[in-house]
């Protein structure tokens, strides 16, 4: 029992940094990092989303999303979005290609009672994540990105 709590102990800084614990939440399927898209979505079908699901490459680390048409394609697969996070459909950095992302748009952050887009970021998907532009152009949405 003894060997077990120093373990946890020792291994508590690691998680933390991770961006697990209480400070924080790791992002649970939206925004896990990835180098294949086969890591994305643990734990459910994924020819069940609403969009196919895609490893973005383009994001440091791989970003875990799926193709969407509307913000409802988001989290509409039960055990999806377990925190309940609210994500957004948007093109990414200017392409015709839609995808899902945990939002930091204003409504969303006055759900959590913050006014702080990299707060809520950091608080809600990583530490080393930030608010900012999808740059998808007349479609721009607020979205939580890490780098």
């Amino acid at each position: 029992m003894l060997g077990m709590f120093v373990k946890a102990l020792l291994l508590a800084p690691l998680w933390a940094a991770c961006g697990g614990g209480s400070g924080g939440s790791s992002p649970t399927n939206t925004g896990q990092t990835c180098n294949a898209v086969n890591e994305c979505y643990p734990g459910l079908d994924q020819s069940k989303l609403s969009g196919a699901a895609v490893c973005l490459d383009k994001v440091t680390g791989g970003y875990c999303t799926h193709t969407c048409v509307t913000d409802t394609d988001c989290c509409a697969l039960s055990g999806e979005c377990p925190d309940q996070r609210a994500e957004v459909c948007s093109p990414f950095e200017s392409t015709d290609a839609m995808y899902c992302f945990l939002s930091c748009e204003a409504t969303d952050l006055a759900k959590a009672q913050l006014t702080d887009g990299d707060a809520y970021c950091r608080q809600f998907a990583g530490a080393a994540f930030g608010c900012r532009s999808t740059g998808g152009g007349a479609s721009n949405r607020k979205i939580c990105m890490a780098g």
